[in-house]
C-alpha cells in the first residue's frame, strides 16, 4: 500500500531578491484575481445573513442560505468541463483560461446585483428570489475559483508558484475584508440598524461590492493567457458540450425534487413543526434532490446523451485511481478525515455573524472585530500552522489543528453567557481565528500529499469540495439548532461534533506512522 508522502519542495526562486520576484508582474495579476476571488464568499456566508437577520428574516431560513455557498463543495463536478469546454466567441477572442474567467466574473456581478435588487423583507416570493440570486452568486464563484487555481498553476514555471499563491491568498482575504468589514460599514453608515432596517443601505453595499468586482474583469482582459496547452482528452467532438447538457439536467432536477419536496410539506402542513423534526425533514429532502440529480445523469449517459468513455474519464477515472492507489480501507479513512476535519468551525461560522447580533454587538463592532482584526489573526494562525508542519510533519500538526478547532468553540459558550463584552468578543475572534488559520495550514498540506500528478487539479478540487460538503449541509440546521438548544448548548455541540476527528487524525497517524508526520 503507498505511504502517504510529504509534497515536493518547491525549487528555490533563484538568488534573486525579494524586492525583485515582486515586481514580478504575475504577482500583480495573482493580487487582484485572488482579489476577486475573495470578494463574493461573504456575501453569501455572514454579511448576507446579518442583512437578513435585519430585515425580520427568521433565524431558521437565515442560515439555510448558507447551502448557497454548496457549490464550492460540488464544483469537482463541472471542474473537468470547464478545464476542456471551449466557449463561443471568448475562447477565440480571451483564450480557454480568460474567456472562462469573465464569464464567470460576469456571473458573479450580475448575481451580487440582482441580490442588490431584491428586498428579503418584501415578502415570501422576494427571499425566493434572493436564495435564487445567492445560489448563482455561489454557482459563479465557484467557477471562477477552479479557473484561476487552473491559471495560476499554467501562469508561472514550479519556482514560481510559492509566490504567486502567497500573492493570490492576500488578495483573498482582502476581498474578505471588503465585503466582510466593508459592506458592513456602508450598510450601518447609510442607516441600516437592528431595528431599523434600510434596505436602500444594504442594497447600495452590495451595489458597491458589484462594483469592486470590476477590478478582477479589468484584470482579466489585460492578463495575458498562459501558453499552456490544455489537452482535450479522449472525448469526441462535442463531447465535453454533450456531458455539460447532462450536468445541467442533473442541476435542474435537484433544483425540481428540492423545491418540490418542499412544497410538498407546506401542503401537508409540516413547514410549522419544531426544531428537530424540522432539521430532519430538510435533511431528508437535500438527500432526495441529490439523490435525483445523481440519478437523472447517470440515466442520461446510460441512455446515450453523453459518452460513457468521456464521462469515465472526466468524473470516474480521478477517483478510481485514489482508491487504487491506497485500497478501499484506507481510502475511506482519508476521505472520512477530509470530509470531517473542518466541521466543528464551519457549522459554528454559519451563525456565528447573527450570534453576534443577538448579543446586541453593532455592525461596526462586528465589522471591526470580525471582518478586520479576525482575518489578520486568520493570516498569522496560518502562517504558525505551515511552520509547524513542516517542523513537527503533517499529521502532527493536522492533529493539534483539530484539536484548537475544536476547544476554541467553548469560548463563544463563555462569550453567550458574559454578554456583549468587548474585549471578551476579540478574544473569541482572536482564538477562533487563530486555530481556523492553523487547521487550514496543515490541513491543505495534507491534501496535496494526497493528490497524484496525473490528477492534481481535478483530485484537489474534489479533497477540497469533499472538505466542505457536510459541514456546510450541516450549517444549514444550525439555526433550527439554536431554537432548540440555545446558543451555549449548539456551541458545545460544535465542540463535540470535532473530537471525532481526532480520533481519525490518530488512526490516519498509527496508519502511516511518520510518513507524513
Amino acid at each position: 500500500m503507498p505511504a502517504l508522502t510529504e509534497p515536493a519542495p518547491r525549487p528555490a526562486a533563484g538568488r534573486e531578491p525579494w524586492w525583485r520576484l515582486l515586481r514580478d508582474a504575475r504577482v500583480l495579476v495573482m493580487l487582484a484575481l485572488g482579489f476577486a476571488a475573495g470578494l463574493p464568499l461573504l456575501l453569501i456566508f455572514s454579511s448576507l445573513s446579518l442583512w437578513l437577520g435585519e430585515a425580520g428574516v427568521e433565524r431558521r431560513a437565515v442560515t439555510f442560505f448558507s447551502w448557497a455557498a454548496l457549490a464550492y463543495s460540488f464544483k469537482f463536478v463541472w471542474a473537468p468541463l470547464v478545464d476542456r469546454l471551449p466557449l463561443p466567441g471568448l475562447t477565440a477572442r480571451l483564450g480557454r483560461r480568460r474567456g472562462w474567467l469573465l464569464l464567470a466574473q460576469l456571473g458573479v456581478i450580475g448575481a451580487i446585483l440582482g441580490m442588490a435588487a431584491t428586498d428579503p423583507a418584501a415578502g415570501p416570493a422576494a427571499l425566493v428570489r434572493m436564495a435564487a440570486f445567492a445560489v448563482l452568486l455561489g454557482f459563479a464563484s465557484a467557477t471562477q475559483d477552479v479557473v484561476i487555481d487552473a491559471y495560476r498553476i499554467e501562469l508561472a514555471p514550479p519556482e514560481r508558484q510559492g509566490l504567486l499563491s502567497a500573492a493570490y491568498v492576500a488578495g483573498y482575504r482582502l476581498g474578505m475584508v471588503v465585503t466582510g468589514a466593508g459592506v458592513l460599514f456602508l450598510a450601518a453608515a447609510w442607516g441600516s440598524a437592528k431595528g431599523a432596517y434600510a434596505y436602500e443601505a444594504w442594497a447600495a453595499a452590495y451595489a458597491a461590492a458589484a462594483a469592486a468586482m470590476l477590478l478582477g474583469v479589468l484584470t482579466t482582459l489585460l492578463a495575458p493567457e498562459p501558453s499552456v496547452t490544455v489537452a482535450d482528452g479522449s472525448a469526441p467532438a462535442g463531447g465535453h458540450a454533450r456531458l455539460l447538457a447532462v450536468f445541467l439536467l442533473a442541476v435542474a432536477a435537484f433544483v425540481a425534487v428540492f423545491w418540490g419536496v418542499g412544497a410538498g410539506y407546506a401542503r401537508l402542513g409540516w413547514g410549522e413543526l419544531s426544531a428537530l423534526p424540522a432539521l430532519l425533514l430538510e435533511a431528508l429532502r437535500l438527500g432526495a434532490a441529490l439523490a435525483a440529480a445523481f440519478g437523472v445523469g447517470a440515466l442520461l449517459v446510460r441512455a446515450g446523451l453523453a459518452s460513457r468513455a468521456a464521462a469515465r474519464e472526466t468524473w470516474v477515472e480521478p477517483v478510481r485511481a485514489f482508491f487504487v492507489r491506497h485500497g478501499v480501507r484506507d481510502a475511506v479513512l482519508l476521505l472520512a478525515l477530509i470530509g470531517t476535519y473542518r466541521i466543528a468551525d464551519i457549522v459554528l461560522g454559519v451563525i456565528s455573524n447573527v450570534f453576534y447580533q443577538d448579543l446586541g454587538f453593532a455592525k461596526p463592532d462586528i465589522a471591526a472585530a470580525v471582518k478586520t482584526f479576525g482575518v489578520i489573526v486568520s493570516i498569522a494562525g496560518g502562517f504558525v500552522g505551515g511552520v509547524l508542519a513542516t517542523r513537527l510533519g503533517v499529521l502532527r500538526a493536522l492533529g493539534w489543528g483539530a484539536l484548537l478547532a475544536a476547544l476554541t468553540n467553548l469560548g463563544f459558550v463563555a462569550l453567550a453567557l458574559a454578554g456583549p463584552v468587548r474585549w471578551g468578543l476579540y478574544a473569541v475572534v482572536a482564538a477562533d481565528n487563530l486555530a481556523a488559520g492553523f487547521a487550514s495550514a496543515a490541513f491543505v498540506a495534507f491534501l496535496s500529499s494526497l493528490t497524484q500528478v496525473r490528477f492534481t487539479a481535478v483530485q484537489y478540487a474534489i479533497f477540497s469540495s469533499l472538505m466542505t460538503l457536510l459541514p456546510k449541509a450541516l450549517g444549514g440546521y444550525a439555526g433550527a439548532l439554536v431554537d432548540a438548544l440555545g446558543y451555549p448548548g449548539f456551541f458545545v455541540l460544535t465542540t463535540l461534533l470535532g473530537l471525532p476527528v481526532l480520533a481519525l487524525v490518530a488512526r490516519v497517524r498509527r496508519r502511516w506512522g511518520t510518513a507524513v508526520g
